[in-house]
């Protein structure tokens, strides 16, 4: 299991003002995504860094925009993100892992890091009720590492925030 991953909690540290009072939810949301990710297909050890900026920033933009249509805002920061350490090439993929993440349907994209990606999201968005092949008891030890603190609430209090503000527009970032 993935209990510590540098980077990513470089990230969260770096974004710890803005996320506030939700740094713990978004931290154990963030790991767990991580871990469905690496249960679903490891990769190569690069993976983990590839996985630590998509998961660092994929629902970030959130907090730190302010705006239920992050999936801009969170692109925009794992992109300078890169950008500024030198990383460029990685960006593309990152997007990529970022921009499909609330996607309905199955990715079709030459890299499958995308779609497991998206899985993974989905894994952790669902409380495990959409597992894609990953087996109950790693579900299980996952959670067991990361509770959700309150994950779920959280996101629905920003929902119907949102909805209520954007009727015609509840869900800007899923896509089909």
């Amino acid at each position: 299991m993935l209990v510590e991953i540098p980077l990513l909690d470089a990230i969260l540290d770096t974004h710890s003002a803005a996320l506030g009072e939700d740094f713990h939810r978004y931290r154990n949301h963030a790991y767990r995504v991580a871990n469905f990710h690496w249960l679903l297909g490891p990769g190569a050890p690069a993976d983990v860094e590839i996985v630590a900026v998509a998961v660092g920033f994929h629902d970030l933009g959130l907090w730190t925009a302010n705006t239920f249509d992050y999936l801009a805002p969170s692109e925009r920061l794992a992109t300078d993100f890169l950008h500024a350490r030198g990383q460029a090439h990685l960006a593309p993929l990152v997007v990529a892992m970022i921009d499909h993440h609330h996607q309905l349907s199955r990715v079709e994209a030459a890299d499958p890091r995308i779609e497991r990606f998206r899985q993974a999201d989905w894994i952790d968005v669902s409380a495990g009720l959409r597992r894609f092949g990953l087996a109950a008891d790693q579900l299980a030890r996952v959670k067991a590492c990361f509770p959700y603190l309150g994950f779920h609430r959280r996101l629905l209090r920003f929902a119907l925030h949102h909805a209520l503000r954007h009727p015609l527009d509840p869900l800007p970032m899923f896509k089909r």
